[in-house]
């Protein structure tokens, strides 16, 4: 395929770290390597630093709502940012998040006539389960999510599992399997970058290291990895453990660490920017655990085999595609006491697990390079099939919605333009007739030497003259302002009507 512009559309991008972050961060990296240009659409950090990224980032406003969820929330329908996107040239865009930067997707898409890949990183209906209480409304939000998902061109899953994920929810179109890669190189960190990593660390060299990253939230199954460590600790074996990132649940997971008494044993680092530094750790370790049912790919699990570690995980688990046990990684079930006796097994075994690393990175490793490679030859299919008219009825029903909110997006903009032109037409309008005031009165002080009786005359002609062009200033002001606020009143009925249209229950739920 020829050098194209893609737009790559998020709602996480550094400095929030996470695994489809780091996916969009890579995208954007190896399109402009080696083959065209990319520019990353994001909502606003207000300490993110994108001069360090070698393609352009471009930032939307956002609210700060990380105490909750631990992002912030994109606000994406900003007329700015939505005529500065249209004005890029784009040839594809590609969303990773099915709602906000979805919903983005679409609109820009209604209003540039180009096509959209969405990729499917993540099980969505844990998050809506862990968001919502309301099983009603948990149902009516999946259905929101799959019809956005619906409405992309083509529909991308990094993994098997996520696709049967994405099914579960209540998709019911085709999907590909694009898996995502990792940005390591294959093979081992130098080791006196690796003791330089560790060295605050209690870690004897005789003992067994086991490592998990990734954020610390329970439901990556860190109770199981905990409870199975308490096992071991109670028949009195000896190793050591290390937990890399933060999460809403680290001050939880940390306490129940402690309250099993694991504390000397068991050690939390503060998340890692540094891909280095997190490097220099899977080298360190003997053992990734990662019990993780949540995930959709466990891009840290081929991160880990990358350096030769490798991984125990849940049998069935998206994690666990393509694993086979006992060679490329080790498989338990989902529970603390198979955890414990796979770990026991292997506890005085330092050469078996080593062994087990060297078959991860053998059949597990893909790099980044070679992912958006893949990635940018399917790229070139779907502007081929777009262009032959193959998408026309994805994009039929939502033209009129988007047609309408690209709409209301340019109205509002053109009202905001207005509010500022009235405000510098008054601003203008004063300056002039103050301007003429002082030149009235230099002039009526030059003639009270000659005539006071004509002068005084002149300066009431003045006064007159002043109140009347300050009621007439006054009343186009006041027609200007209810002008901008009917066209405000407009806009909203107009959004709320959409919104209304975008948020209705399907029958069942009337």
């Amino acid at each position: 395929m020829d050098k194209q512009k893609i737009c790559l559309i998020n709602d996480s991008f550094p400095p929030a770290i996470d695994g489809v972050a780091n996916a969009v961060v890579n995208y954007g990296t190896y399109i402009r390597k080696n083959h065209g240009e990319a520019v990353v659409v994001t909502p606003f950090y207000p300490d993110a630093d994108d001069t360090v990224f070698p393609f352009e980032v471009v930032r939307y406003p956002s609210i700060d709502i990380t105490k909750a969820v631990g992002y912030r929330a994109g606000m994406p329908f900003d007329a700015d940012v939505l005529g500065r996107l249209e004005g890029e040239g784009f040839d594809l865009i590609h969303s990773h998040c099915p709602i906000t930067s979805t919903m983005l997707a679409r609109t820009l898409r209604s209003r540039i006539d180009k096509p959209i890949v969405f990729t499917y990183h993540t099980k969505f209906d844990i998050d809506i389960a862990n968001a919502i209480r309301s099983h009603l409304i948990r149902e009516e939000a999946a259905r929101i999510l799959v019809q956005n998902i619906s409405a992309c061109d083509e529909v991308w899953t990094v993994s098997r599992g996520a696709g049967e994920n994405l099914r579960k929810l209540g998709f019911e179109g085709d999907y590909l399997v694009m898996p995502n890669g990792v940005d390591f190189p294959r093979g081992r960190a130098d080791d006196a970058a690796v003791e330089e990593a560790v060295r605050d660390y209690d870690l004897p060299g005789d003992l067994p290291v086991f490592l998990f990253v990734g954020r610390m939230m329970w439901y990556k199954g860190i109770r199981i990895i905990l409870d199975a460590l308490k096992l071991l600790d109670g028949k009195g074996d000896d190793f050591r453990m290390v937990f890399v990132g933060g999460g809403n649940d680290k001050d939880e997971i940390t306490a129940y660490c402690s309250s099993l008494g694991l504390d000397g044993k068991v050690f939390f680092t503060p998340p890692i920017r540094d891909r280095a530094l997190i490097r220099a750790w899977y080298c360190r370790a003997d053992l990734f655990l990662f019990p993780s049912t949540f995930d959709t790919n466990g891009l840290v699990v081929r991160e880990a085999a990358a350096c030769g570690l490798g991984s125990m995980l849940v049998r069935g688990s998206c994690a666990a595609e393509d694993v086979e046990d006992g060679v490329s990684g080790v498989l338990i079930e989902e529970n603390a006491d198979s955890m414990a006796a796979a770990l026991e097994r292997l506890l005085g075994r330092r050469e078996a697990m080593k062994a087990i690393g060297e078959g991860a990175q053998r059949e597990l490793y893909i790099s980044w390079e070679d992912a958006v490679a893949n990635a940018w030859a399917r790229y070139g299919v779907v502007m081929e099939k777009y262009r032959s008219g193959e998408y026309d009825g994805r994009a039929r029903d939502e033209k009129e919605i988007y047609h309408a909110l690209g709409e209301v997006i340019d109205r509002y903009n053109l009202a905001r333009e207005y509010q500022r032109l009235l405000r510098e037409s008054a601003v203008l309008s004063y300056a002039g007739i103050r301007t003429g005031i002082d030149e009235e009165v230099e002039r009526m002080r030059a003639m009270q030497a000659e005539d006071t009786v004509v002068a005084a005359m002149k300066l009431e002609d003045l006064r007159r003259r002043v109140a009347a062009a300050r009621t007439q200033i006054m009343t186009g002001r006041q027609l200007l302002l209810a002008d901008a606020e009917n066209l405000r009143a407009d806009l909203r009925r107009r959004l709320q009507g959409m919104m209304d249209d975008i948020l209705r229950p399907n029958d069942r739920f009337m």
